[in-house]
């Protein structure tokens, strides 16, 4: 057992659950959400391919894959990762920039399905997973992020670890091992957004706890240290090592808590913007100008003036206001195309709106100053770390799955959950 920080971590992993009711029911939520990405991600184009390389590798059919049979267990989390983070419509933690679902659900399902476990095991895992992600997401902190690393993917590693860990019923010693082997495993570059290779970020983390997991499960020998110690992750990947925000109160209070949903089918920078936007009731025949106030970190990322394709409209504070101006559902994945971009009634109304940065806001956060054309100003505000209720937030997850796989395969899903039946139950919902 390691003598520093990876022993507590471990021990966390292994132990017995305090999950807070809140975390628990927003562990559940985001396992719907989870399936509605993934369900609708299989229809994506990276989704044939990963599902090609399956058949070719072949092996037991351990686990199943979003949009086809079945696999071995490694496979099913690098298919299943990758493809519910196609679409970049999962759940978002702004603590440590990354997302928790799309690295640690495909590790936890595949071994859960695999191994005969409940579905209430597989969501403990998950959580534990999950909040276990986070926390290695503040150790590293900003610096790591900022010089280019994907924490989805390596901070997700980690948490993907955890989940597959625990379902294996490794010992503390055990997991320990197991997270020094997937430190020299979880890697993922922010130099691949915009391509495959971002989801396929997620599915190498979540495929890289699975194989760490089964290998130290089978008797695999690594350096327990090799997270926290000399030539170590954190010292090799630019982490901040900060202890004291991953360890404080672990067990007792859940960051996983905020974690945010997506109710918006683009970049999460916006959504902030788009929450104030319902909040002053955006109508197009009514602006004269619109003044939109974000975190300097937006403006590179999503703030594309007059983007053509649908893509590029994801990145666009502009075109998605007046989408919402315009009474364009921005939730829903066939808004963004082309042929919106080219509408002559956005291109004039997009004219109409200002972007700039103020470095006062946090990155969560976004202001709105309306001037109306019969001389009226209203402001409005949103903080996503200031999510809506429990109640609200259902309900919008909900709408949302609804929205991406149908009403029908959405209810199943969510009264699947609330059962106490098997994980294996659940996976038949993929295809």
């Amino acid at each position: 057992m390691s003598d520093g920080f990876t022993g507590k971590l471990a021990a966390f992993a292994c132990g017995p659950i305090k999950a807070s009711p809140l975390a628990t029911e927003i562990a559940r939520l985001s396992a719907l959400d989870w399936l509605s990405c993934g369900r609708a991600g299989a229809a994506e184009p990276v989704a044939s391919i990963l599902h090609d390389l399956a058949k070719v590798e072949a092996g037991a059919a351990q686990a199943t894959l979003f949009g086809l049979t079945a696999a071995p267990v490694r496979m099913a989390a690098l298919v299943n990762g990758t493809i519910s983070h196609a679409l970049d419509y999962d759940d978002t933690h702004f603590a440590h920039i990354g997302h928790p679902s799309v690295a640690v659900f495909p590790a936890a399902f595949a071994i859960a399905q695999w191994k005969g476990k409940t579905l209430q095991q597989c969501l403990d895992a998950a959580l534990i997973g999950m909040e276990l992600s986070i926390r290695i997401g503040l150790w590293l902190g900003r610096s790591h992020y900022q010089v280019g690393y994907h924490q989805t993917a390596t901070a997700g590693a980690f948490g993907a670890t955890a989940a597959a860990g625990r379902l294996l019923e490794l010992s503390e010693v055990q997991m320990a091992g197991a997270f020094g082997l997937v430190a020299t495993r979880a890697s993922g570059l922010k130099a691949q957004f915009g391509t495959m290779g971002k989801p396929y970020n997620a599915g190498i983390a979540a495929a890289a706890g699975v194989e760490a997991a089964q290998l130290i499960a089978a008797g695999f020998e690594a350096n327990p240290s090799a997270l926290e110690g000399p030539f170590g992750f954190g010292a090799t990947h630019h982490g901040e090592s900060n202890v004291s925000a991953m360890l404080a109160e672990l067990g007792e209070v859940w960051c996983f808590e905020t974690v945010t949903h997506k109710f918006h089918a683009c970049c999460h920078g916006l959504h902030a913007a788009l929450e104030a936007g319902l909040e002053l009731d955006l109508a197009a025949p009514e602006i004269a100008r619109l003044e939109v106030r974000t975190h300097p970190r937006w403006m590179s990322v999503c703030n594309q003036p007059a983007p053509d394709t649908g893509l590029g409209a994801k990145f666009s504070y502009t075109t998605v206001l007046a989408m919402q101006a315009l009474g364009i559902d921005t939730a829903r994945l066939e808004s963004y195309s082309d042929a919106i971009c080219a509408d002559r009634r956005l291109v004039d109304l997009r004219g109409q709106i200002d972007v700039t940065a103020d470095d006062s806001l946090s990155e969560t956060q976004a202001v709105l100053s309306l001037l109306k054309k019969d001389g009226d100003r209203r402001e409005a505000s949103h903080d996503l770390q200031q999510p809506a209720s429990l109640e609200e937030r259902t309900r919008r997850v909900r709408a949302k799955a609804a929205s991406l796989i149908g009403r029908d395969a959405a209810e199943q899903a969510w009264a699947v959950l609330a059962e106490e039946g098997s994980a294996a139950e659940f996976t038949t919902l993929f295809a």
